[in-house]
């Protein structure tokens, strides 16, 4: 039974007029996974998660496709009520996920599921802005009583990525007053499945001893102290009336590696000729360099040499002669907490009114790299900054049962989304004295949130619905609802959806000579849909580091258009 893509009655998978899987608890105990995403991507055909190495900040929230679309276009509800979206902007996706900003999974713990619906197809007329691809419920488990344990240690073939995960549940209370507690903490180590690379290769056969083997880790990111907590409670208040909600809160911290910086070719910070000679530079800021060429992956030794005697020249060579391979991660924090009443009035109009708040925030580090415009006064390690969400939401739902053939659902949405940029450390994204010199600025990799990024964006939605479910004739069903909306800064939309289902009966089965007990439909759907970028993607830019031509690393750079575009 599902309660997805409808407000009438729960109906069960093979009645519903839309696609729906569903996954139960057991399905994800029997697994030997941890984390929520990997575990559901065993389950739904439809429905995509991958490690991202090298990835930014999709290392530290894996961008989820449901249908092949990017991760804001899937709606993720918990007991039927809209989940906040995660902090991280994914810059990098692989192209299907460049930009988006959906809600994150991997802070619930698994064995605080019950059961979990995935809706395949579009429902915005329903639910609003995201629900393109579908919409994705996880019922939490209600039970008063109870409990149970879990302990998932693991470990690759190749000896890497050990991982374990503890995790318990338990019900408390009776049948007027009860809560279910959900508790997981677990740590991975990271994984490598790369080789060396050509370069660093050919950087060691020519006697360079201080090079790492290997110089670009590539696979899983650590994760350290993964703490998930989930609450789902209720109260029954009266006879008609119950108080209910749920809330979480999950940590944790990420770390990966970056592509490795060449010791002769990185530019700007190493060479700006691509490895023909060194970018050397003067402290003091004036007067004539050494030009250091370099050969077969070997700087010149004698002009090297005078670089090294002369404290007034500089090259990085002397920090990191064999190179080095940024490390970058975050410590993220999500919490959420939902609140509401719901009964009925006049015997069958029912009424569910209910409040939510949700918060991910994501601080970021990076660490073994260099602001090099800085120069040697330039630090290692830097904090570059944090992204914060937070999302407000007021719901009411009526509900009223015409007839046996006829359901009505009608209801308002009240929502605000606030992103915040806070600045980064100063040395992260400073232009120090060397950058007229040919050094870049910002701390390498992963430049640092400066006092033009930082600010605080907010923006509000009012949405309103009608919803109706007919049964012209008992094996026919007809669904059909129209949605508004309002964004204050976005516009307006109305949207609309008719989805219909009919049962074969079994004089249509024995014309088509088919088993008159089975149980056959058919159905269809059609729907538009729509998404609202959010305020973060509306302020928010960004400058990373990629492969470019012959395998040199580029910075590129998504940045606002402040002014309008004019012929």
């Amino acid at each position: 039974m599902v309660i997805v893509g409808t407000r009438a009655k729960p109906r069960s998978v093979l009645e519903s007029t839309v696609p729906i899987d569903v996954v139960l608890s057991d399905d994800f105990v029997k697994q030997g996974g941890t984390d929520l995403p990997d575990l559901l991507r065993n389950l739904v055909p439809s429905y995509n998660v991958n490690a991202q190495p090298i990835a930014d900040a999709a290392t530290i929230v894996r961008p989820a496709n449901l249908r092949g679309l990017a991760p804001d276009h899937t709606l993720l509800l918990v007991n039927g009520k809209r989940r906040h979206r995660a902090s991280v902007i994914t810059w990098l996706g692989n192209g299907l996920s460049d930009g988006s900003q959906g809600a994150d999974l991997s802070p619930i713990p698994s064995i605080a599921i019950k059961q979990m619906e995935v809706l395949r197809d579009g429902a915005s007329a329903q639910y609003g802005s995201d629900a393109i691809a579908g919409v994705m419920n996880l019922q939490l488990k209600d039970s008063y009583k109870g409990g149970s344990l879990e302990i998932k240690p693991g470990i690759f073939q190749e000896g890497d990525g050990l991982t374990y995960s503890i995790a318990g549940n338990i019900g408390l209370g009776t049948e007027d007053y009860w809560a279910n507690l959900s508790l997981e903490y677990g740590n991975m180590d990271e994984t490598d499945r790369s080789v060396q690379r050509d370069d660093a290769t050919a950087l060691v056969n020519a006697g360079n001893s201080h090079v790492a083997n290997p110089a670009q880790p590539w696979g899983h990111p650590i994760i350290r102290d993964d703490v998930k907590f989930f609450a789902n409670y209720g109260l029954n208040i009266a006879n008609n009336i119950e108080l209910y909600g749920h809330g979480n809160y999950a940590q944790k911290q990420v770390e990966g590696g970056f592509y490795f910086r060449n010791p002769n070719t990185r530019g700007g910070v190493f060479s700006i000729d691509d490895g023909e000679t060194l970018l050397v530079g003067r402290v003091a800021g004036e007067g004539e360099v050494p030009v250091v060429t370099i050969t077969d992956n070997v700087p010149d030794p004698e002009a090297l040499q005078i670089v090294l005697d002369d404290d007034d020249l500089f090259t990085f060579q002397e920090l990191f002669p064999g190179g080095f391979t940024p490390r970058f991660g975050a410590d993220t924090q999500d919490a959420s907490f939902v609140v509401g009443l719901k009964g009925t009035l006049v015997e069958k109009l029912g009424w569910d009114l209910s409040a939510s708040y949700g918060r991910h925030a994501s601080d970021f580090f990076i660490n073994n790299t260099v602001n090099a415009s800085l120069s040697p006064d330039t630090p290692t390690e830097f904090d570059p900054g944090d992204y914060i969400q937070a999302d407000t939401n007021f719901n009411l739902d009526l509900t009223y049962p015409l007839s046996d053939q006829v359901f009505l659902a009608v209801g308002g949405e009240y929502r605000t989304e606030t992103f915040e940029i806070v600045q980064g450390q100063e040395e992260s994204w400073i232009i120090g004295p060397l950058a007229s010199q040919g050094f870049s600025s910002g701390s390498n990799g992963f430049p640092g949130f400066s006092d033009i990024a930082e600010g605080n964006w907010s923006r509000s939605n009012f949405g309103g619905y009608l919803e109706t479910v007919l049964t012209p004739i008992e094996p026919w069903t007809v669904s059909a609802a129209i949605r508004g909306e309002d964004f204050e800064d976005f516009g307006s939309t109305i949207n609309y959806k008719i989805a219909t289902s009919y049962a074969f009966n079994e004089t249509v089965m024995e014309f088509l000579s088919l088993n008159p007990e089975l149980d056959m439909r058919v159905r269809g759907s059609y729907s538009t849909g729509f998404r609202a970028p959010t305020p973060g993607q509306q302020n928010a830019f960004n400058v990373t580091t990629e492969f470019g031509e012959n395998n040199t690393l580029v910075n590129k750079g998504i940045f606002l258009l402040l002014t309008p575009l004019r012929n």
